[in-house]
C-alpha cells in the first residue's frame, strides 16, 4: 500500500531541506520513497513555485502530469475562478476515485500558504512515526497531511497517470 504524505513547513524553503532528508532515510530503510515534490511559497507572492523531485524518478515515479494536476487543482484552481474550477470538477472526480479527496485538497490548501513550504512524497513501507521522529531529531518541525492510498487506488492512480503510455 502506498502513502501520500504531506509535510507543511513554517518557511519557504524547509520543504527541500527535509526532502534531502527523507532521501537519506531512505538509505536507513526506514521509507522507500517512490515520488516527491515540493512547493515553496515565497512571502509575497501570488503563487508558490513547485518542483518535482530528481533523484526519485523512475520506475515508481507517477510523473510530472499527476503532480501538476495535484498542485493546479490545489493552488491554481482558487485563483482561476469558478469557470476554470467547474472545468476541473472531472479531473478533481479521478483524485477522489483514487484516495484524494476534496478534504485533503482543502487542508492542503488551507495550511500552504504564502511564507509555507510543503514536501508531498508518495512512499510504501514508511513507518510514517520513525520518520517523522527522525525528521525531527533534525530540526523539521513540519505538520504532517496524510492520505493513505489502498493497493488498488494506488494502481488506479498509476494507470491514470502513466506518462510512459
Amino acid at each position: 500500500m502506498a502513502t501520500l504524505t504531506v509535510w507543511k513547513f513554517d518557511d519557504a524553503s524547509g520543504a527541500e531541506r527535509a526532502e534531502r532528508q527523507l532521501l537519506s532515510l531512505q538509505k536507513q530503510e526506514l521509507v522507500h520513497v517512490q515520488d516527491a515534490a515540493t512547493v515553496s511559497w515565497e512571502p509575497g507572492r501570488k503563487k508558490p513555485r513547485t518542483r518535482q523531485g530528481t533523484s526519485t524518478t523512475g520506475v515508481g515515479a507517477l510523473g510530472g502530469t499527476f503532480w501538476g494536476l495535484l498542485f493546479g487543482l490545489i493552488f491554481l484552481v482558487p485563483l482561476l475562478g469558478a469557470a476554470i474550477g467547474a472545468a476541473t470538477g472531472a479531473l478533481a472526480g479521478a483524485l477522489t476515485d483514487v484516495g484524494i479527496d476534496d478534504d485533503f485538497i482543502e487542508s492542503v490548501r488551507s495550511k500552504v500558504t504564502p511564507g509555507t513550504s510543503a514536501l508531498f512524497v508518495l512512499t510504501t513501507g514508511a513507518v510514517l512515526d520513525r520518520v517523522h521522529d527522525a525528521l525531527r531529531a533534525e530540526g523539521f518541525e513540519g505538520e504532517l497531511i496524510q492520505t493513505n492510498l489502498s493497493a488498488e487506488e494506488e494502481a488506479q492512480l498509476r494507470a491514470a497517470f502513466d506518462e510512459n503510455d
